[in-house]
């Protein structure tokens, strides 16, 4: 079922503070096998694929209002490099913004419900797939990508762990309570867009349900702290940080 209260409150915005929209490239692992595979529905994707035999986790990487760039390719190279197999969507199927404006206009013009039949699809997709254990599947995402992929822990039971990076959320329990998956949140003290005082609820909320839940808040930070084109406000302690607390989330959930 596609919560459509929910998708409505992703496409707010990323904020005027998020990086500028031309990325440097981040060279693949040796260990990644990167290509692009077809989704259902229309769908694609950049897969990276690690060296690591058998069965293993896997986890979708979910754009943010840029759309597929080499940041989040480079994301989806680094989850590879760790073991895992990633999938980064590519939502705005094949556009990137070059600049805030387009940005912003594409974000606007993403259709709702096939974002969240594609990140189904790309769910769908790893599932299937020899090297990956259907029990052992996450996401994570950035900004309106964060946003995402709250929208598709609370749509898929069979998520296993999320990780929301500044992401928008939602507090009403009748939604949080389909969330099955582990919840990791990065968020910015800084960030207008998402105030501290709506991360606060959403931690409440999640534990009142119960859940398993692990909620920051990088306090002096602004948001897109973790991506170092965004030259006002990458911040590399707390990325690092943040990265750390992402790498142990999946080790703990999908190892």
């Amino acid at each position: 079922m596609i919560h459509r209260a929910l998708l409505v409150l992703l496409l707010v915005g990323c904020g005027s503070k998020a990086p500028p929209a031309t990325p440097s490239p981040a060279p693949a692992p040796a260990a990644a096998k990167p290509n692009t595979v077809q989704l259902a529905g229309g769908a694609s994707g950049y897969l990276a694929v690690g060296g690591k035999p058998g069965k293993h986790g896997a986890v979708i990487v979910i754009q943010e209002w840029w759309g597929l760039n080499d940041w989040i390719r480079g994301n989806a190279d680094r989850f590879a490099k760790n073991g895992y197999t990633a999938l980064a969507i590519d939502l705005y199927r094949g556009k990137t913004a070059n600049n805030a404006d387009e940005a912003h206009e594409l974000m606007r013009g993403l259709p709702e419900d096939r974002a969240l039949r594609d990140l189904h699809a790309a769910f769908d997709y790893l599932a299937k797939r020899d090297d990956v254990d259907p029990t052992k599947i996450g996401a994570v995402g950035w900004c309106m990508g964060g946003g995402y992929a709250l929208a598709l822990a609370v749509d898929e039971p069979r998520l296993r762990a999320v990780a929301i990076n500044y992401g928008r959320l939602v507090t009403d329990p009748a939604k949080l309570e389909g969330i099955k998956a582990a919840v990791l949140g990065n968020f910015a003290g800084v960030d207008k867009g998402i105030p501290v005082e709506d991360v606060d609820a959403f931690t409440i909320a999640l534990k009142t349900k119960g859940k398993d839940a692990d909620i920051k808040v990088f306090m002096m930070q602004g948001h897109a702290f973790m991506n170092p084109n965004n030259k006002a406000g990458y911040h590399e302690s707390a990325t690092a940080e943040a990265w750390q607390r992402i790498d142990g989330f999946f080790a703990r959930t999908l190892q």
